[in-house]
């Protein structure tokens, strides 16, 4: 419950106009790498495969693949750069004395976590519009799993941010596991392309049922059924707020 809402609201549009006054580095580089994903995998590869699920073209196949990483990305970068740097310069201080509750304070962290990543993901849909005609299937489960992959991320970003002694362990969680998963949690391929024991591993993969969510939504088309994809979605968000909420509470790192 929000108890301090001006609060709040001063922390929210503070992280939220922190990404956008640097948006060369926040919002553009995303924007910039869709757009030759588009062309070179899109367009100049698959237009010239027979790519055949369920009528879709492969470059409306991977556009909401690249909706979902980008989103993935934003919300992580966003809290876990703004969170480290409050740390790193010890002005975290401020904020911890300031008459927020814990919930308030990561609640305002990831409103700019969830900004970014719906900015981003919208600019990606709005590059393909461009090369090819892909609508949204259905918009409430757009809605649905834009919500909950951008605070499961941003979660995860504050939780990395806590943990993390410098920049090169801030970017760990990232590079070595997030972006892996994402990249096999099938972004450009259906999970059918893969090997057989690959198939296996994809399925206990969390990834691949928030990209199937983002392209059923966007396309119809999905390889996992929607109420298990939205369940995950929901409990991996629920329990990483939560579990970022109590390490907030105990002063995980937060005090010296």
């Amino acid at each position: 419950m929000i108890n301090n809402p001006i609060g709040f609201l001063s922390l929210s549009k503070r992280e939220i106009l922190r990404f956008f006054s640097v948006s060369s580095q926040t919002i553009f580089p995303p924007l910039i790498s869709s757009t030759l994903f588009i062309l070179i995998f899109g367009v100049a590869i698959g237009s010239r495969v027979d790519f055949g699920i369920s009528g879709l073209s492969y470059l409306a196949f991977i556009v909401p693949g690249l909706m979902t990483m980008h989103l993935i990305s934003g919300s992580y970068e966003n809290t876990s750069s703004s969170l480290f740097i409050a740390r790193w310069h010890n002005h975290i201080q401020e904020m911890l004395l300031s008459p927020l509750s814990y919930f308030e304070m990561v609640l305002g962290l990831l409103a700019g976590g969830v900004a970014r990543g719906i900015v981003v993901s919208t600019g990606v849909f709005l590059i393909s519009c461009f090369f090819t005609p892909i609508g949204i299937y259905h918009f409430f489960w757009l809605i649905y799993f834009v919500l909950m992959i951008s605070v499961i991320f941003s979660c995860a970003g504050m939780m990395a941010a806590l943990w993390a002694e410098d920049f090169g362990m801030l970017n760990v969680w990232h590079v070595y596991a997030i972006i892996p998963l994402v990249l096999l949690g099938g972004v450009f391929h259906p999970i059918e392309f893969l090997p057989e024991w690959l198939q296996t591993f994809s399925h206990l993969n969390p990834m691949l049922y928030l990209v199937s969510g983002i392209r059923y939504s966007m396309t119809g088309v999905t390889q996992i059924p929607m109420g298990i994809c939205a369940s995950i979605a929901f409990l991996m968000a629920i329990i990483s707020f939560y579990f970022t909420v109590y390490l907030f509470r105990i002063g995980y790192k937060l005090r010296s």
